[in-house]
């Protein structure tokens, strides 16, 4: 549809994967072909689903994902159809898909699996967690719905999006440890969003705010980073110690 050319904005380039960088594919259900990135850590305690936003590809984290690797835990990071080396074109309906294929794999692993996304990738993690059984969900820069941003931008022209990637629709499903983080100098899913997120949300919830930061800088705080690590180390925790954690 063409709505999808605006949604999503696929950068097809990726270079050979750098060192400590192990490269997978994954064939979906309705059998695309997925490119994906695996990065491991020393001592994993949890695997990390990385779900990207609307634009670039997996190579733009890797650093990132580094950083995550150090903290303790192994990432998956895939490219939605029709971005990177991955085949296909993108839709709502097919980067669900991606993000459930992404997920079975990651399972071979054995580990704990945490759904991470950043903007539209939230919205993708958010949605795997109702088909997935996710040991917790951690979402960065991510909306209420594609609406509400597109109303901030657009005014009344929004309508044409209508019920796309609700993400607030689908949040009180979601019932392991979530974290919601928001930059509150994001000027393209504005905070209010985040917040509004993370008030419809069932416990146990934690949310994070970060001074300064903007949508496309927001994970290269550390506090972010270590939020996620905290996370992990919450959902591999004995259920009785885990209590809930808010602001």
């Amino acid at each position: 549809m063409w709505l999808d050319r605006l949604i999503f904005l696929p950068e097809r380039g990726v270079p050979a994967p750098p060192s400590g960088v192990e490269e997978r594919w994954l064939t979906t259900r309705d059998g695309v072909r997925i490119h994906a990135w695996y990065v491991a850590a020393g001592r994993p305690r949890a695997m990390l689903l990385w779900s990207h936003g609307n634009a670039g590809n997996i190579a733009s984290r890797v650093d990132i994902a580094s950083a995550l690797a150090a903290r303790g835990l192994d990432v998956l990071a895939y490219d939605y159809r029709g971005y990177g080396r991955s085949d296909g074109n993108p839709s709502e309906a097919g980067v669900s898909l991606d993000a459930e294929a992404a997920y079975d794999h990651a399972c071979g692993s054995g580990l704990p699996v945490i759904g991470f996304g950043e903007s539209l990738g939230g919205a993708v993690s958010i949605a795997l967690a109702g088909v997935r059984p996710c040991a917790g969900v951690a979402v960065v820069s991510t909306w209420t719905t594609l609406r509400d941003v597109a109303r901030r931008h657009y005014g009344p022209l929004a309508a044409i999006v209508g019920n796309r990637f609700d993400s607030l629709a689908r949040i009180a499903a979601v019932s392991v440890p979530l974290l919601v983080v928001h930059g509150d100098a994001d000027d393209i899913v504005p905070f209010e969003l985040g917040e509004r997120l993370f008030a419809a949300a069932r416990e146990p919830k934690r949310f994070l705010r970060v001074a300064g930061a903007g949508h496309n800088d927001v994970l290269e705080h550390t506090a972010v980073l270590d939020a996620v690590a905290t996370l992990a180390a919450t959902v591999c925790a004995p259920p009785e110690t885990r209590g809930n954690r808010r602001r």
